[in-house]
């Protein structure tokens, strides 16, 4: 795990990936409980049955919104942020799905800090986030996730 400690810590791996998480699984009750919290119970997450027959994935899928509230997550398995007041999950920028998330499959984020800047002593940097699948060569997507550090 990455550990940082400042804001001159965080420059020093401008343009440099900074690590992987681990495996994480989304089975069936994840994505059910998914579905309950956002309300969104479309039948390609939640009827298994009828995905068997009816999906062209054959099984269920978990929802793409799913896929990117894991990024705290599992972005706090890659880095470890020390000496901060507060953190802020700012934004998400040109995110693309490039295929879905199929039940019990595992991924696993990928990060690279592409962006870093001082904005009067707040920490605005720009990660550029790729959820790998196990045995998949496309990424289930990449995108660009803001946060914003307070320093103490």
């Amino acid at each position: 795990m990455l550990i940082i400690n400042n804001f001159e810590e965080y420059q020093s791996h401008l343009g440099k990936e900074l690590g992987v998480s681990n495996w994480h699984k989304i089975d069936q009750e994840q994505i059910n409980k998914f579905a309950d919290a956002t309300l969104d119970h479309q039948w390609i997450h939640t009827d298994q049955q009828k995905a068997a027959v009816e999906s062209p994935f054959k099984t269920t899928i978990a929802h793409g919104y799913l896929t990117l509230s894991l990024i705290p997550y599992l972005w706090k398995q890659i880095a470890n942020v020390c000496n901060i007041k507060m953190e802020i999950n700012y934004g998400i920028e040109r995110f693309k799905f490039s295929q879905p998330v199929l039940v019990n499959d595992e991924v696993q984020l990928k990060a690279k800090l592409t962006s870093i800047a001082n904005l009067r002593g707040v920490t605005k940097v720009v990660i550029e986030a790729t959820l790998a699948i196990k045995g998949q060569q496309k990424p289930a997507y990449s995108g660009d996730v803001v946060f914003l550090y307070h320093f103490i």
